[in-house]
């Protein structure tokens, strides 16, 4: 059981690296209703892992994907949005990133870019989709042109938390997504990490080997 000092860091995700394991992370601002498209296309009386340690939700979910089993885990910011920046942690071995915004508050669409930066500088190549909740408020806004997907190249849905629209969709081509990321990339990212956990792991080992040393030669040294 972690305890109230850990961190994001701490929380293992080695699991990432098998075959049957995928991340997908969710960015957007506060209250564009990330949890709710999660619960929208989870449903039935799911109830989601919060991990209040972490500053994390967890959401697990288990389908099949050219008839293989695949094991979801998607990641909701559990109010860390709110500092305008995440964790590098929640990025790490991420296979997918679904980015939200409300169509209905200007600013949680302008600050796509900066979500999206962040998300590059860790995850360079991962699939991301774009995402406007919220349309049932006012359909004629799904004639609206928001260019900043296309602009990026990115894949772009309308939907509704509140009534479903598009949800299941958005979700199954997202998994699609990350698997197919998953059997054909090697992120340099996640070799660059790696490689920075086994280097401090290594500093760990070596300041323990000195401290032990020193310990024997103060109890050979003492009268």
């Amino acid at each position: 059981m972690a305890t109230e000092s850990s961190s994001l860091s701490d929380l293992n995700q080695d699991k990432y690296d098998g075959d049957e394991h995928i991340k997908i992370i969710c960015l957007g601002d506060s209250a564009v209703g990330k949890s709710k498209l999660m619960e929208r296309f989870l449903m039935d009386g799911y109830r989601p892992q919060q991990l209040s340690t972490y500053a994390l939700t967890l959401y697990k979910y288990t389908t099949t994907v050219n008839d293989k089993t695949v094991l979801v885990d998607f990641w909701d910011t559990a109010g860390q949005e709110r500092f305008q920046s995440m964790h590098p942690s929640y990025y790490h071995k991420a296979h997918a990133c679904i980015m939200v915004f409300d169509v209905q508050r200007k600013i949680t669409y302008k600050n796509l870019t900066n979500w999206y930066t962040e998300l590059r500088e860790s995850r360079p190549e991962i699939p991301c989709v774009v995402v406007a909740n919220k349309i049932d408020a006012d359909l004629k806004i799904t004639q609206k042109s928001f260019n900043f997907a296309k602009k990026q190249g990115l894949p772009f849905y309308f939907v509704s938390a509140a009534d479903g629209t598009n949800v299941v969709k958005l979700f199954r081509d997202t998994i699609k997504l990350a698997v197919s990321y998953k059997q054909n990339t090697n992120d340099f990212m996640d070799e660059v990490m790696r490689e920075l956990e086994n280097f401090d792991l290594e500093v760990k080992e070596d300041i323990a080997a000195k401290d032990d040393d020193k310990s024997k030669n103060e109890k050979t040294q003492s009268p």
